[in-house]
C-alpha cells in the first residue's frame, strides 16, 4: 500500500535544485524515480555515472546529452536510454524541459 495517495497535484510537488539551473520535481514509486526537470540554457551536468537506467525524454527545448563519449543533441520528442554505470552528462543549449525516470528507484534522490 502506498503512503501517499492516488491522485495528487503536481504544483504540490516541491521544487529543488539540482545542480546550478537544473530545477526539478522527483516522484518516487516503489520501482522508479520520476524526474521532471526545467533546465535554464547554459547549465551543465557534470560526467556522472550511477547504477540505474535513465530514460531521459526532452519535452521542450534542445539537450546536448553526451553518453559513453558520445555527443547528440536531442531536441523536442526525442530520447535517450542510458544503461547503468555508464559515463554521461550534458547541458542546455537552450531553455528545455526533461523528464529523466530511473530504474531503480534513485536512493541518493529521496535524501534531497
Amino acid at each position: 500500500m502506498m503512503s501517499n495517495p492516488i491522485f495528487n497535484h503536481f504544483s504540490d510537488i516541491e521544487t529543488k535544485e539540482l545542480s546550478p539551473g537544473y530545477l526539478s520535481k522527483i516522484i518516487h514509486t516503489e520501482n522508479n524515480t520520476i524526474n521532471f526537470l526545467e533546465v535554464k540554457a547554459g547549465s551543465v551536468s557534470a560526467m556522472h555515472q550511477h547504477i540505474n537506467h535513465q530514460c531521459v525524454f526532452v519535452i521542450e527545448g534542445q539537450f546536448e546529452l553526451t553518453v559513453d563519449g558520445v555527443s547528440k543533441v536531442l531536441d523536442t520528442g526525442s530520447f535517450a536510454i542510458v544503461p547503468p554505470n555508464i559515463i554521461h552528462g550534458g547541458k542546455a543549449i537552450t531553455d528545455c524541459k526533461l523528464i529523466d525516470i530511473f530504474d531503480p528507484v534513485r536512493e541518493d534522490f529521496k535524501l534531497l
